[in-house]
């Protein structure tokens, strides 16, 4: 298990995957490992696997994305989504508050990005969509109805 002074590092080396992948096309893992160390990350090998794993990606058009883009585009289906969710919701969720169909999910820095590619992988019935920054993502139902129950949904994953 990571000590909590990992955590971070972690989540942080993560985002810059994400960022990386969604900037320009990455044809292999040799590419990702210099992408993000051009972003100040030095990692093995094993360690970017497991955060590839982690993540999700998967390969579409030769090209790492992430599952929702996968998806999107017909080319297979995205790997195990909602357990991506339960996991994510469990890790990095700190608050929920709603605004009407609207509702706004806090997490910790730089880890808003991965709960929001779980949010989209999991391709809810009461979501339209996310907008993620660094440590808010504004997730978007169409009534307050549907908000209250993806409130109720990822309460329930935080329990169990």
């Amino acid at each position: 298990m990571l000590g909590s002074s990992q955590r971070p590092m972690k989540q942080r080396r993560q985002s810059a995957i994400l960022d990386a992948i969604q900037r320009h096309p990455v044809h292999s893992q040799e590419e990702l490992r210099r992408a993000i160390r051009a972003a100040g990350f030095r990692v093995t090998q094993a360690t970017l696997s497991r955060d590839v794993r982690e993540l999700g990606l998967v390969k579409a058009d030769g090209a790492y994305t992430t599952p929702v883009r996968a998806g999107a585009n017909g080319h297979g289906p995205s790997p195990a989504p909602r357990p991506m969710l339960h996991r994510a919701v469990s890790e990095y969720l700190t608050k929920v508050d709603q605004v009407q169909q609207l509702v706004v999910l806090r997490t910790g820095p730089g880890q808003a990005q991965l709960l929001g590619v779980a949010l989209d992988s999991a391709r809810l019935p009461e979501l339209v969509g996310t907008i993620a920054g660094d440590d808010t993502i504004l997730a978007i139902t169409r009534d307050a109805r549907r908000a209250r129950s993806l409130i109720r949904r990822l309460e329930g994953l935080t329990r169990g």
